[in-house]
């Protein structure tokens, strides 16, 4: 007597077995591709910059910084600036002062020279804090604008205090009749207060589009699943 036969698998058994893939494969790819989108997500958070506290933080400093500054460009604007020469004299009994140059440029080289200053003030600060921290962002960009609108406001007054009296008719009654003297330090053109936060914006936009970070290529996956 034998055995009875065993009948082999139909071979549609084993062609579903394998048309599944090894039960590591599908996880290996999912793991990869996962590894790589969580890389993807930590650099992403790296280029974010600092927290909102931080930049609000950073843009106080430079505000007092650049208004501090202010101080500087004062002191340059009372050395620098031209001289604008007045005389006094008696008429009917009362005093009177007059230009002593009536076609002098000299009260337009005030304005000028402030001009000046100011926007290099805000070339040399936009570099500064563009060397400081490289991203940019709303809150710096507001720092740059009003802190050289402060320091240019503090500029005018430190200059005005620091060169000529204000009084010209007691000024020309102590030097006496027909000598000249300085008048005081005016800025006639007032949009001159707004050539440092001019001067600072614009440079720093353009060190920043130049010289700034990049925002980092999106990461492509294959059919599979592979990063590319």
């Amino acid at each position: 007597m034998t055995a009875p036969l065993t009948p082999p698998p139909p071979p549609h058994e084993q062609s579903s077995h394998r048309a599944w893939p090894p039960a590591g494969a599908g996880h290996g790819a999912g793991g990869h591709a996962h590894a790589v989108a969580h890389g993807s997500a930590q650099a992403s958070k790296g280029e974010d910059g600092p927290g909102m506290k931080t930049e609000l933080r950073e843009a106080t400093v430079i505000t007092v910084v650049l208004a501090l500054c202010g101080v500087l460009l004062g002191v340059l604007w009372d050395w620098l600036a031209p001289r604008v020469p007045l005389v006094g004299d008696v008429v009917s009994g009362t005093w009177v002062v007059y230009l002593k140059d009536t076609e002098g440029e000299q009260s337009i080289g005030v304005d000028g020279t402030f001009t000046l200053l100011a926007l290099a003030f805000g070339a040399v600060s936009a570099f500064v804090v563009f060397l400081v921290r490289r991203r940019g962002g709303a809150p710096l960009v507001v720092a740059l604008g009003l802190g050289g609108l402060l320091g240019s406001l503090l500029a005018w007054r430190l200059g005005v205090w620091l060169g000529p009296g204000q009084d010209v008719l007691a000024h020309a009654k102590d030097v006496g009749k027909g000598v000249t003297f300085s008048a005081p330090l005016e800025l006639a053109a007032k949009g001159a207060l707004l050539a440092w936060s001019f001067s600072g914006l614009l440079v720093h936009l353009g060190l920043t589009a130049l010289f700034g970070p990049r925002d980092p290529e999106p990461v492509g996956y294959g059919p599979h699943g592979e990063a590319r």
